[in-house]
């Protein structure tokens, strides 16, 4: 009885065992079992040992076409750009090309320019095919602008994209202006990938106050949900640090005295801004680098009688622990 089962069970592993022997003998030569090579100019599978033809004929799912660095590449080929949701349409829509060239690079005669244009107008009209993608094409817009003036990068731009369309699609517009909850979807954004910017720097280069901003914010927060952490004043400091031309010295020194300031815990209730800039004064002052109030004031956003009430206030916690 022993004796079957134990021959049952070799059978059974064998089995189990065969499908990997099999892929694995897909990838060697049948006839001396060297390893297979692919001959993609002959479009043939060949044993690199013996030189046997394994397969021949085979589909090139490559373009007909070769390119010699990424210029050739990006003006041959005949694709479209990835889908987004920095889009209206998620760039899925046809654009006619303003050049008014035909495809040899020839210009078009006057009539056919006219038939373009008109063909443009139509195309444009046709993108929007209701209010609703109306609404979300301007608001969309208007986050590109306001992202640009302000250098976020595309992740951020995606991020209040989808933050925009779920306030759209969740009916928290009416009452409220475009302008209004696409700004708030763009601070959102950047306060949850990590690269915050003041309310004051978003109202600068939004279309509305910055209580409406602050109040939009708050509202669309709230009603979707959305998690987002106190803003950390260490994700200001590379950013002003740049801005003021300073040296890594003043910036790790202005992390320091910000660490020092979390552990005794007088960043509680303080601008995170502010705090990032006093921190910056304060680290180049201890580095011998030439920075005024009113810079950092400027580059920050904030006003000089804050920098230097949050100045202060780290220094006497640096001295706290180098006393202690």
């Amino acid at each position: 009885m022993s004796d079957n089962v134990r021959t049952y069970t070799a059978e059974h592993v064998d089995e189990e065992q065969e499908p990997e022997s099999t892929a694995d003998e897909e990838l060697r030569c049948p006839e001396c079992g060297g390893q297979l090579a692919t001959d993609t100019e002959h479009g043939e599978t060949v044993c690199a040992d013996c030189g046997l033809v394994v397969e021949e004929d085979e589909i090139d799912r490559g373009p007909e076409w070769r390119a010699f660095d990424s210029r050739e590449k990006d003006e041959k080929s005949r694709v479209g750009a990835p889908t987004t949701n920095m889009m209206h349409d998620k760039g899925l829509s046809t654009n006619i090309g303003w050049q008014d060239k035909d495809a040899y690079g020839k210009s078009l005669s006057s009539r056919q320019r006219e038939k373009m244009q008109r063909l443009r107008t139509w195309n444009e009209r046709f993108r929007t095919r209701d209010s609703k993608e109306r609404n979300l094409k301007q608001a969309l817009g208007e986050i590109d602008r306001m992202a640009s003036a302000l250098g976020l990068p595309d992740n951020v731009r995606e991020t209040a994209s989808v933050i925009y369309r779920r306030a759209l699609d969740e009916d928290l517009l009416p009452g409220r202006s475009i302008e209004g909850v696409a700004t708030a979807a763009l601070y959102a954004a950047a306060r949850q990938a990590g690269t915050p910017r003041s309310l004051d720097e978003i109202a600068g280069v939004s279309r509305v106050e910055k209580d409406e901003i602050a109040r939009t914010y708050r509202y669309v927060v709230r009603e979707l949900k959305l998690e987002i952490q106190p803003a950390d004043p260490e994700s200001y400091v590379p950013r002003f640090a740049s801005d003021l031309g300073l040296s890594d010295e003043s910036e790790r020194r202005a992390r320091g005295l910000l660490d020092t300031a979390k552990s005794q815990g007088i960043h509680s209730g303080k601008s995170p801004v502010g705090l990032a800039a006093a921190a910056v004064y304060a680290a180049a002052l201890l580095t011998n680098e030439k920075v005024t109030q009113s810079e950092v004031s400027e580059v920050a956003s904030i006003s000089e009688v804050t920098i230097r009430n949050r100045y202060h206030e780290l220094l006497e916690a640096e001295d706290g622990i180098t006393m202690d």
